[in-house]
């Protein structure tokens, strides 16, 4: 049996939380709903007249997928190999998707690649 890689296997479990924001921002924009609303009715703001929480987590899970696939204009740049900077975006990202009820399972999945993450950096794994 091989080692397991955890970058690569957080690089994966990244894609799908990115592919779930996607999906649960677009499906915001038709229903439009903020995670705690039974509670509370002051964020509601973020997403009823204009669609913002829905447009920043559709972005960010553009810019997730587009930085995890590579895309070809930012693939080996330093900001594109380097562990730390995946560590910050992806806790930005997931606290835009705990906001938004339909993408709140992607944060789940964020803090699992979080996590995988925070293994590989701690055993000295270098992504590539």
């Amino acid at each position: 049996m091989g080692r397991l890689v955890k970058n690569h296997w957080a690089r994966l479990l990244v894609l799908v939380a990115a592919a779930i924001q996607i999906g649960g921002s677009i499906m915001g924009f038709f229903w439009p709903k903020v995670t705690w609303d039974f509670s509370t009715a002051a964020l509601n703001f973020l997403v009823e007249p204009v669609p913002v929480l829905q447009s920043i987590n559709l972005v960010l899970g553009i810019l997730v997928v587009a930085w995890e696939w590579p895309f070809s204009p930012i693939a080996g740049k330093m900001y594109h190999r380097s562990i730390h900077a995946r560590l910050v975006a992806y806790t930005i990202c997931t606290l835009f998707a705990l906001f938004l009820y339909q993408s709140h399972n992607s944060a789940f999945y964020y803090t699992l690649g979080i996590y995988g993450y925070l293994l590989a950096l701690s055993e000295n794994e270098v992504s590539f």
